[in-house]
């Protein structure tokens, strides 16, 4: 009998990778991992180990849950040891309770590697906090887009707090729809959002809006995915405010 470990990759950058994540990576012979593990990460894998690309694009599950599901049994039940990698935290957004109460359920042992989620790498790399005194007492992550495409119904009442900073996740298709709601629940057009694109990478962009704008920039400079959206009065913290390549963290170090 094999094991899976579930393992947080971070939001992209290798510096940002646990101990515990780079150690389990290290033993794999079996690699599934998501889209949006960076192609820096994967790098990182042990030769010879089997890279299994399972990942989802919106609109476009070619590998549907239970059949990864079902890959990650098979290969552990084979005596492999598996590394499911996931970008950011297999606990957020991630997926990885179904996949371990599959994996537990048939007797299958799984260990977890935290990842730090997106938004703390977001805060990292561009220097606005998710909470700041008088800007913002709370945080709330919440996903801007539902499995099969269901329409967004989220309590929007809830949501339109000044004092609470969103971070939406997979929201790039539906910003628009997002913005419209919170500002009909109460917020103001005018608050700040920060759209930041593949953070901490060498890839990362970045794009300061306004809530009742943030959709129509988000169009016009064509963001790549995997985007976040940082909604609050903290965005406003961010002074750098052209659309530009910004230097990973592993970057800036080696220039320093």
């Amino acid at each position: 009998m094999g094991k899976v470990y579930l393992v947080g990759a971070g939001p992209g950058d290798p510096d940002l990778m646990t101990l515990r994540a780079v150690r389990m990576l290290g033993e794999a012979n079996a690699v599934v991992y998501d889209r949006l593990v960076s192609p820096e990460i994967l790098s990182m894998a042990p030769k010879g180990a089997a890279m299994v690309p399972v990942g989802k694009a919106p609109k476009s599950h070619t590998v549907p849950q239970d059949q990864i599901n079902e890959i990650l049994a098979a290969r552990a039940l084979a005596g492999e040891t598996v590394v499911r990698l996931k970008g950011g935290d297999p606990m957020i957004f991630g997926r990885g309770s179904e996949e371990a109460a599959y994996l537990e359920a048939l007797g299958i042992n799984v260990e977890y590697a935290p990842g730090i989620t997106a938004a703390q790498g977001m805060a990292a790399a561009t220097g606005v906090p998710l909470t700041h005194r008088g800007l913002a007492t709370g945080v709330r992550f919440i996903t801007g887009h539902l499995a099969a495409d269901k329409t967004l119904d989220l309590n929007w009442k809830s949501l339109a707090d000044i004092d609470t900073t969103l971070v939406v996740y997979m929201g790039a298709s539906n910003i628009s729809e997002i913005a419209l709601q919170l500002i009909r629940a109460g917020l103001p057009a005018s608050l700040p959002v920060l759209a930041v694109s593949n953070a901490t990478t060498p890839r990362e962009t970045r794009v300061l809006s306004q809530l009742g704008q943030i959709g129509v920039d988000t169009q016009a400079h064509a963001l790549r995915t995997p985007v976040l959206f940082v909604i609050g009065r903290v965005a406003s913290l961010y002074q750098n405010t052209a659309l530009q390549h910004i230097p990973c963290l592993s970057e800036a170090m080696a220039g320093e």
